[in-house]
């Protein structure tokens, strides 16, 4: 099971794996959730909009708003890996009935500063004021690595280090979408500095992770 907080629906799902007779609802979100995250991940939208709703319906299935809440979560953090920064729609109808800490993961992403003490602990350094890339790169699971990163940019406290770090945990992952966001805002700050020799790399690495299949 990942340690990626935005999981923590799958980690409550997953209490089924010690249960031999779970409802049947449980592993289908579940598995419905996992296949989301690689889908996104990929590159693979249509896939990942299929998975995530299969999942939420699952889960909508329950009335229970935290398992919902907790699904919706999922989907904007690992959108705020891939520097998707819009608002986390899906998940506001349902802030009333979330809980605190779901409530401050919610802000979070947004960027905006909450307590740490209600985030999980791999975001609790980031939540601070002083993080860097070097407290983003004790975190230790990938995926959240990545979201903690997507946070600090977001929040503008990204720099060159933080974006090569994001940059290279998405090449060792293999995940196409993240990479190539991260490319990207290098490729940007490249050319805003001028420099021509780096811009033309990250060009030819975003060209080779662009190409079709």
């Amino acid at each position: 099971m990942r340690r990626a907080w935005f999981a923590l629906a799958a980690v409550v799902l997953a209490a089924c794996g010690s249960k031999p007779q779970a409802p049947e609802w449980q592993m289908n979100a579940h598995g419905a959730l996992e296949r989301f995250e690689q889908a996104w991940l990929a590159g693979q939208t249509r896939a990942a909009d299929a998975e995530f709703a299969r999942a939420r319906r699952e889960l909508a299935g329950t009335a229970d708003a935290t398992l919902v809440a907790r699904a919706e979560l999922t989907r904007c953090a690992v959108q705020v890996a891939s520097l998707v920064f819009e608002p986390c729609a899906g998940f506001e109808p349902l802030r009333a009935d979330a809980a605190p800490a779901e409530r401050a993961y919610a802000d979070y992403l947004q960027g905006m500063r909450v307590s740490p003490q209600l985030l999980p602990a791999q975001h609790r350094a980031v939540a601070g004021g002083t993080a860097d890339a070097k407290a983003v790169q004790a975190i230790g699971d990938p995926l959240s690595r990545l979201v903690a990163a997507g946070v600090l940019l977001r929040s503008g406290r990204g720099s060159p280090e933080l974006m090569q770090l994001a940059s290279d945990t998405a090449s060792s992952q293999g995940w196409r979408r993240p990479l190539l966001a991260w490319l990207g805002a290098q490729l940007q700050l490249a050319e805003r500095r001028g420099a021509q020799d780096q811009a033309e790399r990250l060009r030819r690495r975003i060209a080779l992770a662009s190409a079709p299949d």
